[in-house]
């Protein structure tokens, strides 16, 4: 009788001992889960001093929430970048080297293919101010997939041309921001899926 309750009380001890080892283990893990939490909340508030030294409190935004806006913002820019042109050398060079931080060789391809066909100077010799009109922009965030909807006005000395364009691509993340692309992003496999006239209206030259 004495050994059955000295086993008895030998397993409520350790029955006490696991129960009690066991809870400091979840209170440890949930302690370090807020905790954790706090800290990261707290990396994201930062404090700006105004002209009279008062702290002010901001708050830093996620990434991630606003990571469509700056993918459909780098769309427009390349875009604007690519089809903007001038009557000038200078200007087209350094238009299409800025566009080409934005985007992998499929964009290299196509500038060098307008090249070849002599576009640029085409757009030299007649003159000619292309300007767009974005219109939207799908963007399917999960597979990274946009297509771009706009509308190309090329003004020349004997005609204005108007244009539907539309484009499509794919986005990929990079791990550094620059002044070159302060996005991070690159589009990829990029290309022209309609460019034809809507429009074509004749000046008077005389």
């Amino acid at each position: 009788m004495i050994i059955k309750n000295i086993e008895s009380k030998i397993r409520l001890a350790t029955f006490l001992s696991a129960g009690s080892l066991i809870t400091l283990i979840l209170v440890a893990l949930i302690v370090s889960f807020f905790a954790y939490k706090q800290v990261s909340n707290a990396r994201k508030t930062i404090y700006i001093l105004d002209e009279h030294s008062q702290p002010l409190l901001a708050r830093q935004t996620d990434v991630a929430m606003n990571r469509a806006v700056e993918y459909r913002s780098d769309i427009a820019r390349f875009h604007s970048l690519f089809f903007t042109l001038t009557p000038d050398d200078k200007f087209i060079e350094n238009q299409m080297k800025q566009a080409m931080y934005l985007v992998d060789e499929s964009g290299a391809l196509e500038y060098n293919n307008l090249k070849e066909k002599g576009f640029f100077n085409s757009v030299m010799s007649s003159s000619a101010v292309l300007t767009i009109r974005m219109d939207s922009i799908y963007l399917d965030k999960a597979r990274k997939y946009f297509r771009y909807y706009a509308t190309q006005r090329i003004d020349r000395r004997s005609s204005t041309i108007t244009r539907s364009l539309v484009t499509e691509g794919y986005l990929r993340d990079l791990e550094v921001r620059s002044d070159n692309n302060p996005h991070a992003v690159l589009i990829t496999r990029w290309k022209t899926l309609e460019n034809k006239d809507l429009e074509n209206v004749q000046k008077n030259t005389f």
